[in-house]
């Protein structure tokens, strides 16, 4: 596989990331009755619709198709996602939870597409830049939920 390749590949990994961190995000704004929760988590949503197009554009740039479409991980985690609210319901604690743990994923695919070699330098910076914003959300998230903890 050539670079431009592995680039294509890496940014639509990335862009599938974020179509499941949209998701997950509007399922978490019906989920919560918290007006604060509910705000944050559509700045959540309008950062990843911004990086998707900066990741998409780059992708076009190599003449080549985006994916626009969930991943299968993402898949079966909503699919777990909603057995687990079946029975445990949808408090502000299991809600943040979950959220934490898509924002694991996503620092785990952007650590990932950086270190990846086949990816070139200009794109890494682009990636770099973006999770700076993704790890300030990862704390929110987790600080959140651990104030949560405390509370229960």
């Amino acid at each position: 596989m050539n670079n431009s390749e592995k680039s294509v590949e890496v940014l639509n990994d990335l862009i599938k990331i974020h179509n499941d961190r949209i998701q997950g995000y509007e399922r978490a704004t019906v989920e919560v009755e918290d007006a604060d929760l509910k705000q944050l988590f559509t700045s959540f949503i309008g950062d990843s619709h911004k990086f998707k197009l900066a990741l998409a554009t780059e992708v076009q740039t190599f003449h080549k198709d985006i994916e626009n479409t969930t991943s299968s991980s993402g898949d079966i985690h909503r699919t777990w996602l909603n057995v687990k609210a079946f029975f445990s319901g949808h408090t502000p604690k299991s809600v943040l939870e979950e959220c934490e743990f898509g924002e694991d994923a996503t620092q785990k695919a952007y650590k990932s597409a950086i270190e990846d070699e086949g990816v070139p330098a200009y794109i890494k910076d682009i990636l770099t830049e973006q999770e700076v914003t993704l790890k300030a959300a990862h704390d929110k998230v987790k600080a959140l939920r651990d104030a949560e903890r405390q509370e229960s």
